[in-house]
């Protein structure tokens, strides 16, 4: 049985980084006494992939994850059960049984949809006058790990929100492929704003259909 798993991410579990999220899911199964399939050979290896590796320090409302059991389980017992082995800061959002042929969970995503709070205060208009000087660039190089590469491409769509309260902050989708992965906080850098004025989530992944 083949089942994904949305859940939510908040709280000081935020910088728990991608490898001790994996731990974490792992022993909450066991915790919830799921029967967990595992690798063959020396080192077996629990069937459980994330969709994608979030940034720490990022909080998360549409982190999914697969894992293969040996028994078939109705979704609503794995929820049940599951929500009682997690901590408080892992919210269980939705539990599917998938086809079990179905290609690996990692290469199916598309795109990261992300929602930026800004922890200081900024003028809207000047805001929205970056977005767009952005938005119209041809290209914006960018530099990582030593390699020059185009930010303008993974940028799918970037927008400023701005309240009834006069409170302004951004939406951004960016792309989230193999060898094709937007950051928040290099659209951050390319709008002229310190990452750690800010607080980013990730609302949704995007897959392919």
């Amino acid at each position: 049985m083949r089942v994904r798993i949305t859940f939510s991410k908040q709280g000081p579990l935020r910088f728990i980084g991608h490898l001790d999220l994996h731990r974490l899911w792992e022993r909450a199964m066991r915790r919830a006494n799921l029967p967990i399939s595992y690798s063959q050979g020396f080192h077996p290896q629990p069937k459980i992939s994330l969709a994608a590796a979030l940034p720490l320090g990022f909080s998360s409302r549409g982190e999914v994850l697969d894992v293969r059991l040996n028994e078939e389980l109705t979704v609503t017992d794995i929820s049940a059960r599951l929500q009682e082995s997690l901590p408080p800061d892992i919210k269980i959002v939705d539990v599917q049984s998938v086809d079990e042929r179905l290609p690996a969970l990692q290469t199916q995503v598309l795109s990261a949809a992300y929602d930026v709070r800004l922890t200081e205060a900024v003028d809207g208009s000047e805001l929205t006058r970056r977005v767009e000087a952005v938005m119209n660039s041809e290209s914006l190089i960018r530099e990582r790990r030593g390699k020059s590469y185009d930010l303008r491409p993974l940028i799918e769509m970037l927008s400023v929100i701005t309240e009834a309260s006069g409170n302004v902050w951004l939406k951004m989708t960016l792309a989230s492929r193999e060898g094709a992965t937007g950051r928040p906080e290099e659209v951050l850098s390319a709008l002229n704003i310190e990452a750690d004025t800010t607080r980013v989530e990730r609302t949704r992944l995007i897959f392919r259909e």
